[in-house]
């Protein structure tokens, strides 16, 4: 099914991913030049980015698979967002398939539970700027905003993800005479990312994949299983899933994290950010004084300004830490709903 070239290209994109991943590099530099990775070439070269060059020393092809042996200079940058943002609370909402009929070869009507714990378990070993706070059990769409804003608010999530599986339909290829048939099996999704505070679509994209379905037509298959997720379906749903952390890296890692007050009492208060989020003991933070409003259209909009007020971290919990105002009589200014950032020089 795959041809020599797309072999070639998802391994040289597997050897670039790890690669920044070992380097501490932006993981989301890989979705800016993986439609240049179509092309083959022996040399490729970049400006503006952290990876700067990527040499293919060697190709092999053996037992149906591709070995390739690369050299790739990448430049971290002390600049990235992830690395002067704290993580972003995500949640996610379960993948419904939209077709069940289509799930009827292989009986595989928990696919959607399964790729959603798939891609949960992708952003919690492999995410540079998101934490995810759990899978909600209720149905979040764009069209109810205010479900979004709810799970949100319950959760502490600044962001959600909600999404559908529209297309697992399956072909035949008929090979010939001599061969034996091979049933391919599409993989298609779309996401909406939407905002925790106003419920609105932040971010969305579609995907589609094809790959072979190497199981008996006949035969129900676990999809929890190995068996399932070292096939040549279960890997290219893995692809699917890793393009969806590089793309949300992407777009979103910049966009700024927004921890809030929580409590206030004098001078000391709480914010609702902690460990998983990438706080430490002593970090400072700015403060955001909440000036949103509703105009005349009946329109929440949002809208912050930031404080002289400085804050340091005396306490770090799990998804919360505790803070010190400075200075001290300023404390009764704070209130909360107020945002606060990494203080950055």
């Amino acid at each position: 099914m795959e041809s020599k070239n797309q072999a070639r290209e998802r391994a040289l994109e597997d050897a670039i991913y790890q690669a920044l991943r070992f380097s501490g590099a932006d993981i989301a530099g890989l979705a800016t030049i993986r439609p240049y990775l179509k092309e083959v070439r022996d040399d490729y070269q970049f400006s503006g980015d952290e990876i700067r060059q990527i040499q293919v020393i060697n190709t092999e092809q053996k037992g149906g698979a591709m070995k390739l042996t690369v050299r790739i200079d990448i430049y971290p940058t002390a600049n990235a967002c992830h690395k002067n943002q704290y993580k972003k609370g995500l949640v996610l909402s379960r993948f419904d398939i939209v077709t069940p009929q289509h799930a009827a070869l292989g009986g595989v009507f928990q696919f959607g539970d399964d790729f959603t714990v798939l891609l949960q378990r992708q952003f919690e070993t492999q995410a540079q700027s998101f934490v995810v706070q759990g899978i909600t059990p209720y149905e979040i769409s764009p069209t109810q905003p205010d479900m979004a804003t709810m799970v949100a608010e319950d959760t502490g999530a600044q962001y959600l993800l909600a999404g559908s599986i529209t297309d697992m339909s399956a072909t035949i290829d008929d090979p010939g005479l001599l061969k034996k048939e091979q049933t391919n099996r599409q993989l298609a999704l779309s996401i909406d990312v939407m905002d925790g505070k106003s419920g609105e679509v932040i971010y969305q994209n579609i995907y589609r994949d094809i790959a072979a379905w190497p199981f008996e037509r006949n035969s129900k298959v676990d999809t929890k299983t190995a068996r399932f997720w070292t096939s040549p379906y279960g890997e290219m749903a893995q692809r699917v899933s890793r393009n969806i952390l590089l793309d949300l890296e992407s777009n979103l890692a910049c966009r700024a994290t927004t921890p809030e007050v929580i409590s206030i009492n004098g001078d000391m208060g709480q914010i609702n950010a902690g460990r998983i989020h990438g706080v430490k003991y002593g970090d400072e933070l700015a403060l955001w004084h909440n000036a949103s409003f509703t105009d005349q259209y009946g329109v929440n909009r949002s809208q912050f300004k930031k404080s002289n007020i400085t804050m340091k971290v005396t306490r770090v919990y799990e998804s919360s830490s505790e803070i010190d105002v400075s200075p001290v009589e300023l404390g009764a200014s704070v209130q909360i709903g107020d945002l606060v950032t990494k203080h950055t020089q």
